[in-house]
């Protein structure tokens, strides 16, 4: 958010999400509080310094970093089953270096993980065809994150089976038209400009979670969000074009 914040001052147009967007979904935190105020579902959560001593301490919870982004310091040893409030508050504390500081405690969802990419146009925000991120062949007992080792380290079991799919069972389209929706209404919440991708996770009972807003996805080739744009049978050119006529400061 910095960066937006310097071009403000400046007065330096750029595309995308502005300054406070930026804030807020950067910081899981915030954007955390923001979804729950919206009445959006988003998994429950507690940091060292605000631990609800009245809220449950039951099933697994997943340990992330509030700042760090692209999955840093998250896998499968992220998850802590059976954990009590001391044991998670201690865990907090060792991991915080590695995760560059701040981190927070959420309740790990364990099912279906999709992105929903959201592009700019003259009538509003056109939600790009769903993606699901498959687990294939995964053991049982192995937990199912896509964490750092899925998106970044070739050659890993974790990299070779959380594949990207675009094709859905005709009973899947109820769920996506939720995810659609929701989606939409993060990006008028948070005012998001330009595009981004709103990561969800999806229970055993069919109940959609939002796990991250990403106001700023990463735009290259081999990125999901791009991927989406050319499911939609969008160029690369067509995606910059939108985004930059959109832009408030430029008109």
């Amino acid at each position: 958010h910095l960066f937006p914040a310097l071009l403000d001052a400046l007065k330096i147009p750029y595309t995308g999400a502005g300054m406070e967007a930026m804030f807020l979904t950067s910081n899981k935190l915030l954007a955390k509080r923001w979804l729950a105020a919206a009445g959006l579902p988003t998994p429950a959560w507690f940091t060292a310094s605000d631990m609800d001593e009245g809220l449950p301490i039951e099933g697994p919870w997943l340990i992330k970093s509030v700042w760090e982004h692209a999955s840093i310091g998250l896998d499968e040893d992220s998850v802590l089953f059976g954990a009590d409030r001391k044991r998670l508050l201690a865990e907090m504390d060792a991991r915080r270096e590695a995760l560059g500081g701040a981190c927070l405690t959420e309740a790990y969802i364990d099912g279906r993980e999709f992105n929903l990419s959201l592009l700019a146009g003259e009538g509003g925000p056109e939600v790009l065809p769903p993606a699901e991120i498959r687990f294939d062949s995964y053991p049982p007992g192995k937990v199912r994150v896509v964490g750092y080792r899925s998106k970044w380290e070739e050659g890993t079991f974790e990299f070779a089976n959380t594949p990207r799919t675009f094709q859905f069972p005709a009973q899947d389209a109820p769920l996506l038209s939720q995810l659609k929706e929701l989606a939409r209404r993060c990006w008028k919440i948070f005012d998001l400009q330009g595009y981004a991708r709103v990561d969800f996770r999806v229970d055993g009972a069919g109940r959609p979670w939002i796990l991250e807003v990403n106001a700023n996805p990463c735009l290259s080739p081999d990125a999901g969000f791009s991927a989406a744009t050319r499911q939609a049978g969008l160029t690369f050119p067509d995606v910059l074009s939108r985004i930059i006529m959109v832009c408030p400061q430029l008109k």
